[in-house]
């Protein structure tokens, strides 16, 4: 699901405040039970281990926080909000390939 580079995000992690802590920061909105969602998650840890330093990647489960995922709109899995400052500076919904997250990515670093 995981690893040590990606962080597992909840209702605390999830505030301004937090994100704007972290600089650049990618938050996947995803559930176990969704397919593309488990796709995605081996591109995710790739740009976590390349991006190292540069940007902070976080996953939240949506059927463990819902109420998160309202608070953001999050209205289908995956979505991948890209934050600067706190902020939502990007949003990707659906399952997207290594070559367009990574753009997405580095349009803002």
């Amino acid at each position: 699901m995981a690893n040590e580079r990606i962080l597992i995000m909840d209702e605390g992690t999830m505030t301004e405040a937090e994100l704007a802590g972290r600089g650049l920061v990618l938050v996947d909105f995803w559930a176990s039970w969704c397919g593309p969602c488990r796709r995605i998650a081996p591109i995710l840890e790739e740009l976590a281990e390349e991006l190292d330093g540069k940007l902070t990647i976080g996953k939240l489960n949506v059927d463990e926080h819902p109420k998160v995922a309202e608070r953001f709109r999050v209205m289908s899995i995956p979505t991948l909000i890209l934050f600067q400052g706190g902020a939502e500076v990007d949003r990707i919904i659906g399952l997207r390939g290594k070559p367009e997250l990574a753009a997405a990515i580095e349009a803002r670093l």
